[in-house]
């Protein structure tokens, strides 16, 4: 008996060292030259790549009309020219303001409706298929009818996202409730989380990778739909933003402009994916120990 407890000792103190080897190796922070490296080398590379290639095409006249295709400094002198008379920030703050208060309005509605539809199955018949297929229209679709029923105004723009982002938001939460073990409802049931206790503290944390999903879909048709609804739908008193911008490019036949407007679309929707969903999806995913150093 000495001796097996003498052998077994070592074993088990290694194991433990082990364990709080990796754990510290997990928890290290990584050094700056490896974040330089994988995060802002590689996109910084890619923009050189398109801005030499697009020089070229119009260096070696493979695209020599200016009314197709702008020279880079023309789209910047456009940047430039909108800078200093105080409107880029203006056209970018109208846009990104909406659709902000958009999604926000998405995620109020879009919630507790996928909830419903992930634990009511008499709810999942009835309005499963249908925010399946909502999903799949095209958000442009519902302009005209938005315009028809609240006239030119913010609450047609708002309209819009929401019919485009809700139906996301809320089938992404129905996955994550699908994905939930059935024994976390069965522990919580025990020990008394039943009803909307369960649901905010069981089902809900549970079901958050899924969740997290929905929400930066349901981001991604809140901005495409607010930039449709702002390129068909025009008038003085919805001001200027990113959507507006593009069709009084192409309505002048400006190109620069065009881009101009493209960029900044492009550059708003990279800007709060950055900013907002993957540092909450890193977290989701930190807190679950999924997150790969």
């Amino acid at each position: 008996m000495a001796s097996t407890e003498t052998t077994t000792a070592p074993t088990t103190g290694s194991v433990e060292a082990g364990l709080d080897a990796l754990e510290t190796a997990q928890s290290g922070r990584t050094p700056l030259r490896r974040t330089l490296v994988d995060k802002i080398v590689p996109p910084i590379t890619a923009i050189v790549v398109v801005l030499v290639v697009w020089q070229g095409l119009i260096s070696l006249k493979i695209v020599d009309d200016p009314t197709k295709l702008p020279s880079p400094s023309a789209v910047w002198d456009a940047f430039r020219n909108d800078w200093v008379e105080g409107k880029l920030l203006g056209y970018i703050w109208t846009s990104v303001s909406r659709g902000l208060l958009g999604f926000g309005l998405a995620l109020l509605i879009g919630t507790p409706l996928g909830l419903l539809v992930g634990r009511v199955r008499f709810v999942r018949a009835a309005i499963g298929p249908i925010l399946s297929g909502l999903q799949s229209l095209p958000s442009v679709a519902w302009v005209p009818p938005a315009v028809v029923w609240f006239g030119l105004n913010n609450s047609m723009m708002y309209t819009v996202i929401l019919l485009g982002a809700v139906p996301s938001i809320a089938n992404g939460l129905v996955s994550g409730v699908d994905q939930v073990p059935p024994l976390f409802l069965r522990a919580g049931r025990t020990m008394g989380a039943t009803g909307l206790k369960g649901t905010w503290h069981v089902t809900l944390p549970a079901a958050l990778p899924g969740y997290v999903a929905g929400m930066k879909q349901g981001w991604a048709f809140s901005w495409r739909s607010l930039m449709a609804a702002e390129i068909i739908a025009q008038f003085p008193d919805l001001g200027v933003g990113l959507g507006q911008l593009l069709e009084n490019g192409r309505t002048a036949s400006d190109m620069a402009m065009v881009f101009e407007a493209i960029l900044l679309i492009l550059f708003v929707g990279i800007a709060i994916d950055l900013l907002i969903f993957s540092p909450l999806e890193r977290w989701v995913l930190r807190s679950r120990g999924l997150l790969v150093s």
